[in-house]
Order: C-alpha cells, then sequence, then structure tokens
C-alpha cells in the first residue's frame, strides 16, 4: 500500500449492528471499506466531513438516494441537476452525512447501485495548511483549486481524501456548519498514525500494525 491510500473509514456509532444492516441495507457496503465500532463520544451538531458515493450515472444516483431514504436515512437534499452533474445528501441514522455524486449527465443503462468510488471530505478551518500537513506526511496532490479544495492522488485504495473549507462543506450539504465534540470517525491508511490540525484521527495501516 503507498503512502497515498487509504485502507478505510471507521465510524463510530451508538449501535454498531443497527449501523451494519443500514449500511448494507442502503449502499450494500462492506467491511472493507467501511469499518463501524461503538461509542458514546458526545458530538453534537456538524462533524466537520461528509462521504461521497461516486456512481456512474444518474439512475444510480437516485437508486442509491432512495435506497438510503427507504433504510432510514434523513433526506437533506433531494437528488437534482447542476452544473457538474447529479447529486443529493441524505444523513444516515448514527448522523453520518452522505452524498452520492455523479458527473455524468445522461444514463447509459439500467439503474444500479454500484458505486465507482468513496471520497472522504474533511471540512477543514485552513486549506492551505491542511494541505501541506498531509503533503508532509506523503500524500500526494491530484487537484487543487487555491483556499477553496484540494483532492489528493488515491487511485490504488477504496476511498479518496479531500480538504474543503469547513463553512463551504456544510453548505454542500446542507447543514449548519456549527458543530463540537467527537468527529465519531477515523481513517486508517499507510501515512497514520496521527491527528492532523482539525483534530481528524488517522490509524495506521493493517499491514503497518502486522508488521510492527
Amino acid at each position: 500500500m503507498d503512502m497515498t491510500s487509504i485502507e478505510s473509514i471507521t465510524l463510530d456509532v451508538a449501535d454498531p449492528a443497527a449501523a451494519a444492516r443500514f449500511y448494507a441495507d442502503a449502499f450494500g457496503l462492506d467491511d472493507d471499506r467501511l469499518r463501524l465500532r461503538a461509542s458514546e463520544e458526545a458530538t453534537n451538531g456538524f462533524r466537520g466531513f461528509t462521504l461521497s458515493l461516486v456512481a456512474a450515472q444518474p439512475a444510480d444516483v437516485r437508486a442509491l438516494f432512495d435506497a438510503a431514504v427507504a433504510a432510514g436515512a434523513t433526506p437533506l437534499k433531494p437528488v437534482t441537476k447542476s452544473l457538474w452533474g447529479y447529486g443529493g445528501v441524505v444523513q444516515a441514522p448514527d448522523g453520518t452525512i452522505w452524498k452520492m455524486a455523479t458527473s455524468a449527465k445522461k444514463d447509459s443503462g439500467p439503474a444500479t447501485r454500484n458505486v465507482d468510488s468513496i471520497v472522504l471530505l474533511l471540512g477543514v478551518s485552513d486549506v492551505v495548511a491542511s494541505k501541506r500537513f498531509y503533503v508532509d506526511r506523503g500524500l500526494a496532490v491530484g487537484k487543487s483549486f487555491g483556499r477553496m479544495y484540494v483532492e489528493f492522488a488515491g487511485d490504488s485504495g477504496p476511498v479518496k481524501l479531500a480538504l474543503y473549507r469547513r463553512r463551504a462543506l456544510a453548505k454542500d450539504a446542507g447543514v449548519d456548519p456549527e458543530g463540537s465534540g467527537s468527529h465519531r470517525i477515523a481513517v486508517r491508511g499507510a501515512a497514520g498514525p496521527f491527528t492532523d490540525p482539525d483534530g481528524f484521527a488517522w490509524e495506521a495501516s493493517s499491514a503497518a500494525v502486522a508488521a510492527a
């Protein structure tokens, strides 16, 4: 595993069994990419991150959105067309905010719930400083738009990482930017362990742990 790869995401949830049922029913996600662990850590309001499911076509986005709502998610933004494609946002019963998105403007086949990639978007107070922090830890920049947005190269891993200004990320998700307490998320990857400037915790990858 290279230093730019995220092995998996761990969500801290009050009820791991219930959360596992939701993610299986809504998105068909397995333990390879998304892990769940019990936590009662206090958290309030916006947790400072969102997870995006990138799909191939608008019909897939609608299928993922509808399945999530049917499984118990709260709609935050309905699936709508925009300049860049289609997207919708829901909040899972455990509080995690998920966005479904595609850059495709038209459907090319029957609807599926296939997910091409998962993007972890961290809302940060200073994009330039956080970008420098991650580059110093071996992550390579894929795309960068000044002080607004940075996407890291990580094609070999199941989850990609991007940084967005916190208030802009909250607006994109359709929620108030205020929040406090635990982020309720941990990132597992080759670059860890560390905690970034905004308090997001990284843990060592399974390979690193096994080698220790």
